[in-house]
């Protein structure tokens, strides 16, 4: 950027340069012209240009410097001629008007020239500016995302282990008694619409077992038949296996399963186990 800047300065210079030395020139032929020497100064110069201005711009290895100053003598006999200023009718003076005319062009183009690089310099600096402000708002942009996305992510995780710590909390907590097998079976039979309550499984657990889970009938009908009837309610293991309930142990003697397979074979059988108030 600091080479794009030093560059303008120096373009500006030269062109700056240019201008002053056109103006003392045109300062210098006006005063010429208020001469007694008018005619012929105002020829010589005409020869000057005519001869010098279209040579020096054939040759191709002007510096700019160079060609500045002939484009501040090409435009001061522009000036003159411009004026209206009478030029002696010789035989020269009309093929260096002729010159002085035809080099106008070139000298012309020669100001000019600077100016377009200029201008070209400007215009680049500006597309570069331009350029480095969308890469700027392109990298912004990619930045917000990569928040957005870190605190996506960073919310999910929080709500995940919200919802971890909701699930845990939500699994609730039994003592490992009677008491607790009770309340567990409920919640189970609740869950999954089997009529009962604590006072009538309660009932039923304390004339069946005693509470005991691994008491075991070894003189009914059914211990004559091989199959005794087993744990807290009392139920022989046909019964309990067709009437098992999803989620509970598929052990007899586990006092949760146990007491949830009774019930879910009373409310078949009679309604509920609170219906129950005999051998079943």
């Amino acid at each position: 950027m600091s080479d794009i800047s030093t560059r303008i300065r120096n373009a500006q210079k030269r062109i700056n340069d240019g201008r002053r030395q056109v103006t003392s020139q045109l300062g210098s032929i006006q005063q010429r012209v208020s001469s007694s020497k008018f005619g012929e100064q105002v020829g010589t110069a005409q020869a000057k240009v005519a001869g010098a201005v279209p040579a020096a711009l054939r040759g191709g290895n002007l510096s700019r410097t160079q060609k500045l100053q002939l484009a501040g003598i090409g435009s001061v006999s522009a000036a003159v001629l411009a004026c209206g200023i009478a030029i002696p009718a010789t035989s020269g003076s009309s093929s260096a008007s002729q010159s002085v005319t035809a080099s106008e062009p070139a000298a012309y183009s020669s100001l000019t020239g600077g100016n377009a690089q200029a201008k070209e310099l400007h215009a680049s600096i500006t597309n570069q500016q331009a350029g480095a402000s969308e890469q700027a708002k392109a990298a912004e942009a990619k930045i917000k995302a990569a928040e957005a996305k870190t605190k996506a992510t960073k919310d999910r995780a929080t709500k995940q282990a919200a919802s971890r710590n909701a699930e845990r909390k939500a699994v609730k907590s039994y003592p490992n008694n009677l008491d607790g097998w009770i309340r567990e079976s409920l919640d189970i039979m609740k869950a999954k619409g089997i009529p009962g309550s604590y006072e009538g499984l309660h009932r039923n657990i304390m004339r069946e077992s005693s509470g005991n889970t691994r008491a075991i009938n070894l003189w009914d009908i059914n211990a004559q038949n091989g199959i005794p009837s087993k744990g807290l309610l009392q139920v022989i293991q046909p019964t309990f296996d067709h009437w098992h309930v999803e989620g509970t142990s598929h052990d007899i003697y586990d006092p949760v399963a146990n007491i949830t397979a009774a019930a879910n074979y009373a409310a078949e059988r009679y309604g509920s186990m609170d219906n129950v108030n005999s051998a079943y």
